[in-house]
């Protein structure tokens, strides 16, 4: 059966416009229940709706409080120190001389990788932005940029229409949710956009991910439907061949696992993050990581060798 986290079900936007779409609370349940998610479906039972049809604020606003505890997730696992470490040899390898590079990060949330680096500036003079289709986390995520005296900013709508397109995309629990086709869509979709690197952290596929989702959930987090899709994320991990496979659908840009690193927790779902870099700029990326260079493998399964 498939493992459906609620987030996705409650709010709907037009891929074109990026317009509010109304979702009747009879389809939530549906797709809960088919998917044999009796508890998600007791969830879903209790959001407000007018008529049958979800009330879209409240829902959004349920969302806001959801990504303000998930931030805790992100404090524990030092998500934004794992990405800076491995974003500034990836800026090293890709800028070019007198260039401010743009790193976009795809489905921000409110935005807590984008104002972790604004607030240490750990990655020099670069220009910070993050995207998302839901427009109540965007607005979240600027009021929160500007309550902190921050420079960086945050748009809604589609990454990769954005104007200028990045020097290099990023991410952080969005791979989980894309099923499918939509994977291998949106390596090639960064590719098109012109990226000369990414950086996509997402939860490592393992035995013991799902327990310690339930465990950080359970402890950290009070609202049922954050810890309902803590467990589903964990459980909808992709396996590191699914993830190549499609990023290597995306012509020009060579996908790279990184190992474990050093921050990962497996007690509390490790996560591992999936590198691309246009081939040409392969050789002053190795030089930029150093003796890291090592953590990074090409490929996995049988074949899996050293970069």
């Amino acid at each position: 059966m498939s493992i459906l986290e609620i987030s996705d079900l409650i709010v709907r936007h037009d891929p074109a416009t990026g317009a509010r779409l109304p979702v009747r609370r009879d389809d939530v349940l549906a797709a809960l229940r088919a998917a044999g998610d009796r508890r998600g479906a007791r969830i879903a039972e209790a959001l407000p709706h007018r008529d049958g049809v979800l009330d879209t604020d409240a829902a959004e606003r349920l969302l806001v409080r959801t990504h303000t505890e998930l931030q805790r997730l992100n404090e524990e696992l030092r998500i934004a120190e794992q990405l800076a470490e491995l974003l500034g040899p990836l800026l090293a390898a890709v800028a070019r001389d007198g260039e401010r590079p743009r790193i976009v990060d795809v489905g921000c949330g409110i935005g807590y990788a984008i104002r972790w680096l604004a607030t240490t500036g750990v990655l020099g003079d670069v220009e910070l932005c993050g995207v998302d289709l839901n427009a109540a986390l965007v607005a979240e995520a600027s009021r929160l940029a500007e309550a902190e005296g921050l420079t960086c900013r945050f748009t809604h709508g589609d990454a990769f229409a954005l104007p200028g397109g990045a020097t290099v995309y990023i991410s952080s629990g969005l791979l989980h949710h894309l099923r499918g086709d939509e994977l291998g869509a949106f390596f090639r979709a960064q590719a098109a956009a012109g990226a000369r690197a990414y950086c996509h952290f997402d939860i490592a596929a393992t035995r013991l991910a799902p327990l310690g989702a339930w465990m950080f959930h359970r402890a950290r987090m009070r609202e049922p439907l954050g810890r309902h899709d803590g467990v589903a994320s964990a459980r909808r991990a992709h396996e590191d061949h699914a993830l190549l496979e499609a990023a290597r659908s995306a012509p020009g840009l060579e996908p790279l696992l990184h190992r474990p690193m050093r921050h990962s927790n497996p007690f509390c779902a490790s996560v591992r993050p999936l590198l691309g870099v246009r081939p040409e700029h392969g050789p002053a990326l190795r030089t930029a990581l150093g003796p890291a260079a090592r953590h990074l493998v090409a490929v996995s399964g049988p074949e899996r060798r050293a970069w």
